[in-house]
């Protein structure tokens, strides 16, 4: 692994509240709140951030900022599309982006839009540690309202890089050039729980290997400490050397995966953008691992 200096990926609850006060000189900082949840957890996070936000924050809607072209969900946007969404919530290529979402889990849907500035290029952006959960625990101030930015322009590349295609992984099966790790819950990859979108059956890519994003967290929210991470990996048999990509359900907690490389001194981790839900639908049957239903033809 590269002894390359990493841009700061997390931020406590301390600093950034410090940070607010006294509006720090040099980097314009710019907080977003990222919250997205699965339907089926029937929350409306545009809603809650109305009722309840840190205060200066700007929503970032992972649906809006997307293709809305393709039949996935939340794929990636083009550079230039990125580029105009985060520019009117006023973040330019001089802002430092911190991002949180409202989560019980203290970051779920954050570490997506964290990976979706560094993928356009942007690397000063960090994730707050604990999420508004933590945020809340430590009693710091809140706002409620809708939020009012003057624009700003940004400039947006994509590192093709950091994002895998479904070509991508079928080749991998024959070529394995790198390693595949899934990190939704154990249930949903063994085949035995549900997925939580209508069509789509559990199971998972050949090869890959499950790392849930839970256990990238303590059980108050927080990140867990390198160490840990490194210990994780190892335990899971992932090479931290060797070229990783990262999967999930839709591409959010694939992101997971890829922030506890970066904090371990690798950031080179891809994300497969379309995840299982493009796998499922376009793979074959004897390309679905499950122990339960799999798929049929």
């Amino acid at each position: 692994m590269s002894q390359q200096l990493l841009y700061r990926a997390l931020v406590s609850a301390k600093w950034l509240s410090e940070a607010i006060k006294s509006q720090q000189a040099g980097l314009a900082l710019r907080i977003v709140d990222a919250s997205w949840y699965l339907p089926k957890m029937k929350r409306d996070p545009k809603r809650e951030f109305e009722e309840r936000h840190i205060p200066g924050a700007v929503f970032f809607d992972i649906d809006q900022c997307s293709d809305r072209t393709s039949p996935y969900d939340h794929m990636l946007p083009k550079a230039d599309d990125f580029a105009e969404y985060v520019g009117k919530l006023g973040v330019g290529n001089d802002s430092h982006v911190v991002v949180y979402d409202g989560s019980d889990q203290g970051l779920f849907s954050a570490p997506r839009v964290w990976w979706m500035f560094r993928a356009f290029g942007h690397e000063a952006v960090s994730l707050l540690d604990g999420g508004l959960k933590n945020w809340q625990r430590e009693g710091n101030a809140l706002s409620s309202g809708k939020s009012q930015v003057a624009p700003s322009e940004f400039h947006a590349s994509l590192d093709k890089s950091l994002v895998k295609t479904y070509e991508d992984i079928l080749d991998n099966m024959d070529s394995h050039r790198f390693q595949l790790v899934d990190a939704r819950a154990a249930g949903r990859f063994r085949g035995v729980e549900p997925e939580p979108r209508d069509g789509i059956e559990p199971g998972h890519i050949p090869g890959s290997m499950n790392i849930p994003f839970s256990d990238f967290l303590t059980e108050s929210g927080l990140e867990k400490t390198p160490e840990q991470i490194r210990s994780l990996f190892q335990e899971k048999k992932v090479d931290l050397l060797k070229p990783v990509v990262a999967t999930c359900g839709s591409g959010v907690t694939a992101c997971h995966v890829a922030l506890g490389a970066y904090l371990c001194g690798k950031p080179d981790v891809a994300v497969y953008d379309g995840a299982w839900v493009e796998w499922y639908m376009r793979a074959q049957p004897e390309n679905i691992i499950s122990e339960g239903t799999g798929k049929t033809v």
